[in-house]
């Protein structure tokens, strides 16, 4: 059955009551968040153990063998059927799939919404409605005051993929206000976003420089966050494309005028560099889920790393 994710996110007395989670869409932040959420709901009972399969047939249920508590990840859809759904529901363990939308998993995705004994759960960008109920809860669970016109500010400025509103929250909280001025907001929600961006599009300089641009744009580790994700979205474009002509495809329109720019980088790129940045993608990953965030240093060290193997 499909539940929306902002329930999920908000609601801290929502049963963890199924076994199964589809997370799904195209708001790769918000399905990371909302895999933690589920783990984390889990392990508040339990002491929960992590276990990742590259597909549902890599799965060997060895009960008495494994811990009993175990949630296992699996990172594609290979070999899901109705059969398999069935065989792993007989288990004790907890199975959370995470696929981006394709037109190929439309039937998979049906599947899971009408099985009454798995959880669908669907993560686009958030619209007005998802704002305000994330802003309603944040303001109640901190104890948080504002005026009408922060309110309503907040809801249009704050960014509509989950990671970036969160930090611009975090942000919030860091004020040690309780009343948050307009003056307060502006200062939190100017924030040079492109700026941030350009740091990734700046790769190929000089180290100095590199660090250099970093200080002047990441203040923050919650800056330093942003920094992540917009270079990881970067790196998965050249990890996720076979070739020039499909990544040339999938650079957003708005970065027209770097496009160049990124094919230079794409053409540095081979399978063996590729399979490295997906090692320092997993290491960082790691760093992420222990810290629930990047340091200013540890972000840094991470885009030197990106340039040192863009540059091998």
């Amino acid at each position: 059955m499909k539940i929306n994710p902002i329930s999920i996110l908000i609601n801290s007395s929502l049963k963890s009551d199924k076994k199964i989670y589809f997370i799904s869409g195209n708001e790769k932040t918000l399905m990371e968040k909302i895999k933690s959420k589920i783990i984390e709901r889990f392990d508040k009972d339990e002491n929960v153990q992590i276990k990742t399969l590259d597909s549902i047939i890599d799965f060997v249920d060895e009960t008495g063998l494994f811990h009993e508590n175990n949630i296992f990840l699996v990172n594609s859809i290979k070999g899901i059927n109705k059969e398999t759904l069935n065989n792993i529901k007989e288990t004790k363990y907890i199975f959370i799939f995470l696929q981006e939308n394709s037109q190929k998993i439309k039937k998979i995705k049906n599947m899971f919404d009408s099985d009454k004994d798995s959880y669908l759960v669907d993560c686009y960008e958030l619209d007005k409605s998802s704002k305000i109920k994330i802003l309603n809860e944040f303001l109640s669970s901190n104890e948080l005051k504002i005026s009408q016109e922060v309110y309503w500010m907040l809801i249009d400025k704050l960014d509509s993929r989950y990671i970036f509103l969160e930090n611009s929250l975090l942000k919030i909280l860091d004020l040690g206000e309780k009343d948050i001025t307009l003056n307060n907001v502006k200062k939190i929600l100017i924030v040079d976003d492109y700026g941030k961006e350009r740091i990734f599009f700046n790769l190929l300089k000089e180290n100095h420089e590199i660090v250099q641009l970093y200080r002047n744009k990441v203040i923050t580790n919650s800056d330093a966050n942003d920094i992540y994700y917009y270079s990881k979205f970067f790196c998965e474009l050249i990890i996720d494309s076979n070739d020039e002509s499909e990544y040339s495809k999938n650079i957003p329109i708005y970065l027209f005028r770097e496009r160049n720019y990124l094919i230079d980088i794409y053409r540095k790129y081979n399978s063996r560099k590729k399979k490295v940045l997906i090692k320092l993608l997993s290491t960082t990953e790691k760093i992420l889920r222990k810290q629930s965030g990047l340091s200013l240093a540890a972000s840094l060290r991470f885009l030197l790393n990106i340039k040192r193997i863009t540059t091998s």
